[in-house]
């Protein structure tokens, strides 16, 4: 007899989490963080991504806290230098400097006549989520933003040291939960989904 398909094993468990699972906002994650070895653990799941080719179009960066004090700083900086709004700067400063630990995923898109970069940028994002789910999965306060510091590229080059094609798809903060936020409202399903059947 031809060996059977194993039978799919459900995760009640796993679903629940997901269908429940909301970010922490950054500002209100607060100092133990994860230490490193949980950090590099957290990192192989979030490598676990779709990756048409197996390009690996993305990698970490670990901003720990006195990396996090000078990229506010520098975002400051820059900011003003730019002649950007002043509250708006505050708060993009604040983004760094209040921060006790962030994985910058950084978009390293690869030279490929076979996968697009629109494909290589979706798998950049899919690492971002998940690292936020692991994150949150573990037990911590996580939440994934990105802001002007992004894509400038300036505070890239200075800031990361990043090279002329990268970019940062998500700053992915980490932190124990020092507020726990309201639920917000979700889409409404059946105005998003559209059926076919032929």
């Amino acid at each position: 007899m031809p060996d059977q398909m194993p039978a799919l094993q459900p995760h009640p468990d796993v679903l629940e989490f997901l269908a429940t699972r909301r970010s922490r906002p950054a500002k209100t994650l607060v100092a133990p963080v994860p230490e490193r070895a949980v950090v590099e653990q957290l990192l192989t799941i979030a490598a676990r991504t779709p990756d048409h080719g197996k390009l690996e179009p993305w990698r970490f960066c670990v901003l720990e806290r006195d990396a996090c004090v000078r990229l506010g700083a520098l975002t400051r900086r820059i900011g003003v230098a730019k002649g950007m709004d002043a509250d708006k700067l505050d708060k993009a400063s604040a983004q760094f400097a209040n921060a006790h630990l962030c994985v910058a995923v950084v978009a390293s898109p690869k030279a490929s006549e076979k996968i697009p970069e629109i494909e290589q940028t979706l798998s950049a994002g899919a690492v971002c989520q998940q690292l936020l789910t692991a994150g949150l999965a573990a037990g911590w306060g996580a939440s994934w933003l990105t802001n002007w510091m992004a894509t400038d590229r300036d505070f890239l080059s200075e800031g990361l040291g990043l090279a002329a094609h990268e970019w940062v798809a998500g700053y992915v903060y980490l932190g124990s939960e020092g507020a726990r936020p309201p639920e917000r409202p979700r889409p409404d399903l059946a105005a998003i989904t559209t059926w076919l059947s032929e």
